[in-house]
């Protein structure tokens, strides 16, 4: 029988580690439970689990892991060479393109974003104009990375049918 999976821990790829881990633990109040490491390809369990993931050749890379309010871990990795893209938002191609938080305060979050080197993409917007007060907006953290805020649960927002006229 198939039954619902927890959800785990999401990986974001950053040029600066160190920068990264102050954005999300000042913005957001994620709290650090392993700091900044240097993982290097050698014959370790972790170099070795590595190499089945990056392939050869990978050489070294800096990992934090920060954890959430609701036990969702958040793996921030800086790859040798890292390079912000050009282009951060190909919504046309496949892959993940966002994460999601949860707060009543969007105004507030947008703007800890904002003064904290991220972007607000767009104008906060309402699901159910006049009817619910459900709202979202996407940011972007200092490394183009996508973050969208919804002021209600996700449950709440799309069972109420946010897309049915």
């Amino acid at each position: 029988m198939t039954y619902p999976r927890a959800f785990s821990h999401v990986g974001i790829s950053v040029t600066d580690l160190e920068q990264a881990v102050e954005f999300y633990t000042q913005t957001f109040g994620w709290y650090v439970i392993m700091p900044p490491t240097e993982i290097v390809s050698d014959d370790s369990a972790i170099g070795i689990m590595c190499d089945d993931v990056f392939g050869e050749g990978w050489e070294r890379f800096k990992i934090a892991h920060l954890a959430t309010s609701d036990k969702v871990g958040i793996e921030i990795f800086e790859f040798r060479n890292a390079e912000k893209r050009e282009n951060n938002f190909e919504y046309w191609k496949s892959g993940f393109f966002h994460i999601s938080v949860q707060d009543p305060d969007i105004e507030g979050l947008a703007a800890k974003i904002v003064a904290n080197g991220g972007k607000q993409r767009m104008p906060i917007r309402e699901y159910y104009p006049g009817e619910k007060p459900y709202r979202m907006v996407y940011c972007e953290d200092p490394f183009g990375n996508l973050i969208e805020i919804y002021s209600h649960s996700y449950e709440l927002t799309y069972s109420a049918g946010a897309y049915q006229k």
